[in-house]
């Protein structure tokens, strides 16, 4: 519901419009060798509490016009200053006259329902044992998907037991995922929670990797808190490993820009060799999502809290053909409502 205590004046002035060029070329190119990162973080304040009692914690977006809105669930990228604004180009400048009232300390906050968890169904080509820590003692499943899993019938999906789904966004300064905006579209009207995730490339500059997801990912209430995927690609024409200090430097960059624009803090997915070698003991306070196909990941990442365990790559169900990844959500139903209903909308001023 809007919020008519305040009548605003914004103007937009935006400078430039960054062009696109191949990320694999760029990936080729050896950036690293350039020299220091210019790369800076943002001074967005980080809370010191840590993730473990954050996780169930309210999320928060900012706000955004009931038209923008309607675009987005349309498959639509939002009519933002940062989604016409390139890395490197001069920020938006935003006016705000105050006229009247003042505006409220604490905005209304329009809540996200969730509906009703579904107890999975999903078989598993290739099953583990995990002992007493069997993903079947969770409450909430889920999936992730990218184009790799076609067209999806989603009520089907929903039907077995999916009740969040992650989906492929985007790659790099200049991919995007072809099935992103269909599947976006079609997993909100089969009532999913649904998010979105980035596959970080090491060799582009995080800035222009944060302005293309802000340029295709909408935003929008009830949408879970984006993801940036860092992990070892094989495939990648990148191959100059850099130090692990300058992966966090470039990881610090991305997820402040996402945070400053969705208002949620971002979800760390990530690997078990990549996660030794450069994530061991940082970042502790944000959420992780954590594969672990073989064993708990309390057993492969000591220590480490997460919020969803991806615990196979391998999964049936009806509504996809082929396989698909499967997820549960680290916590019992009354957590899950508290965590992902939490993801709310600033009401509109």
């Amino acid at each position: 519901m809007r919020s008519f205590l305040l009548i605003a004046c914004l103007g937009f002035c935006a400078v430039g419009i960054a062009g696109c060029t191949s990320s694999s070329g760029i990936d080729g190119l050896g950036l690293d060798k350039l020299g220091p990162s210019r790369e800076t973080t943002n001074s967005i304040p980080r809370p010191a509490t840590p993730v473990a009692e954050t996780a169930a914690g309210p999320g928060r977006i900012v706000t955004i016009n009931e038209e923008v809105a309607a675009l987005a669930d349309a498959g639509m990228p939002p009519v933002t200053p940062s989604a016409l604004v390139g890395a490197g180009e001069a920020r938006a400048v935003e006016a705000v006259e105050e006229v009247a009232l003042a505006v409220p300390q604490e905005p209304a906050m329009a809540k996200s329902p969730v509906g009703p968890v579904n107890r999975h169904r999903f078989r598993d080509a290739k099953p583990i044992n995990f002992g007493k820590a069997s993903p079947k003692n969770y409450a909430v499943h889920g999936v992730d998907v990218s184009r790799w899993q076609g067209d999806i019938d989603w009520q089907t999906l929903k039907s077995q037991g999916a009740n969040f789904v992650y989906i492929k966004a985007t790659d790099g300064g200049d991919h995007l995922d072809p099935m992103f905006r269909k599947n976006w579209r079609e997993a909100h009207k089969a009532g999913l929670k649904r998010g979105a995730y980035h596959f970080f490339y090491w060799c582009r500059t995080a800035g222009e990797q944060a302005d293309w997801f802000i340029r295709n990912v909408p935003r929008v209430a009830g949408a879970l808190p984006p993801v940036i995927d860092v992990e070892y690609n094989g495939q990648s024409s990148c191959k100059r490993r850099i130090s692990a200090e300058k992966r966090r430097e470039k990881m610090q960059v991305f997820m402040d820009r996402l945070e400053a624009h969705y208002g949620q803090r971002p979800i760390i997915y990530t690997a078990p060799d990549f996660y030794r070698d450069n994530l061991r003991g940082h970042f502790q306070n944000y959420p992780f999502w954590l594969r672990a196909v073989a064993q708990h990941p309390s057993k492969v990442y000591p220590g480490r809290d997460f919020v969803f365990w991806q615990y196979s790559g391998s999964g049936l169900s009806q509504g996809v053909k082929g396989k698909i990844d499967l997820n549960v959500f680290n916590g019992g139903e009354a957590q899950w409502r508290a965590w992902a209903g939490g993801q709310s909308l600033m009401a509109a001023e």
